[in-house]
């Protein structure tokens, strides 16, 4: 097989670095971090709610756990992550039933995702820890 005579240059190695990812990208793998997180955190939240309905000393030890800050920031994590995931899953679920398959809508449905995910942990954030 004759081999052509302008053969294409192929990088030696792919520089993730230097890829630059649409803004549906970026949700796309906030998505799959935020379910692995929250997968992962399955047995910190396992023992809080072990914690609060085992005894009425233990919902109160469950207050003084949850008052420490670096508890609040995972808490706080965990909130974010959960509705990252919940608006990104709805957004694939459209995408699913070809609602929103435009490159323009796409992008603007991953923009949507990114800030409400983020405005309702802010908000419910602020509500519910502190």
């Amino acid at each position: 097989m004759p081999e052509p005579a302008a053969r294409k240059q192929r990088p030696k190695y792919l520089n993730l670095m230097a890829i630059r990812l649409p803004v549906a990208g970026y949700a796309s793998i906030l998505h799959r971090l935020s379910g692995a997180g929250m997968f992962l955190m399955l047995p910190f939240l396992v023992w809080l709610l072990q914690m609060s309905l085992s005894s009425p000393e233990g919902f109160q030890s469950l207050g003084a756990v949850a008052a420490h800050p670096l508890v609040k920031l995972i808490l706080l994590g965990l909130l974010w992550a959960y509705l990252h995931h919940f608006c990104m899953g709805i957004r694939v679920l459209l995408i699913d039933v070809h609602v929103g398959v435009e490159k323009s809508a796409a992008n603007a449905s991953a923009k949507a995702v990114l800030v409400v995910s983020v405005a309702l942990a802010v908000i419910l954030g602020g509500a519910l820890l502190w």
